[in-house]
């Protein structure tokens, strides 16, 4: 029997997967969270095999749960269940400790075979974001710091040099303003530098 437990902050999810889990022949949903916070006071008490982790939490987000987590539990298998495929989202998601990375809007028998896969020692992902690890390894480095940038994160910045603040940023995409605050702080560190104004500057000069 594989154990498993939850993170994530919207209900009709988490117990949409729950109920996936302990329908599924060998595996059994043993708790179900709705914040990163939550999640790290119950889950050493779950003892689960595998977590499946949602990113976009209120609060912490996925990325430092699963860095905290695997402190803490660091033989626990964490999955990412997100609906995120973004490169930096990804790399940091793995350099954090997860073993896997996966998209929401896969069928449920896909997620069913990543839990059983990661237990037995695997890495799932979902084909896109297979495909964006191996582009990473086999590209060339592009050739100026903004051509670095995802979609997401120059969509970002153009926000950020018209004004917006982050909340009207988080409001305006739909994410959480912690994921605007990681979102930043992957654009400052691409473009060397360490202010809204310098990060500005450097777009004026290609747009």
């Amino acid at each position: 029997m594989i154990t498993v437990s939850i993170i994530e902050d919207q209900r009709e999810i988490r117990e949409s997967l729950a109920e996936i889990l302990d329908k599924s022949p060998g595996l059994r949903c043993v708790g179900a969270h709705a914040s990163g916070e939550e999640g790290l006071r119950n889950i050493p008490g779950e003892n689960p095999d595998v977590v499946l982790m949602d990113i976009n939490l209120p609060g912490m987000n996925g990325i430092q749960c699963v860095a905290r987590l695997k402190k803490l539990m660091p033989k626990t298998q964490v999955v990412m269940l997100t609906t995120y495929d973004d490169g930096d989202l990804i790399f940091d998601s793995l350099r954090a400790g997860a073993n896997g990375y996966l998209l929401k809007n896969m069928p449920r028998e896909e997620l069913v075979q990543a839990v059983q896969q990661v237990q037995a020692g695997g890495a799932p992902m979902s084909l896109q974001v297979a495909r964006k690890v191996i582009n990473h390894f086999h590209g060339t480095k592009p050739a100026s710091e903004l051509e670095q940038l995802t979609s997401r994160e120059l969509e970002i910045l153009r926000l950020l040099a018209k004004g917006h603040m982050y909340k009207e940023i988080a409001d305006h995409l739909a994410i959480s303003m912690s994921t605007v605050r990681t979102h930043v702080t992957a654009v400052y560190e691409k473009l060397h530098v360490h202010s809204r104004t310098q990060a500005a500057m450097k777009l004026a000069e290609r747009e």
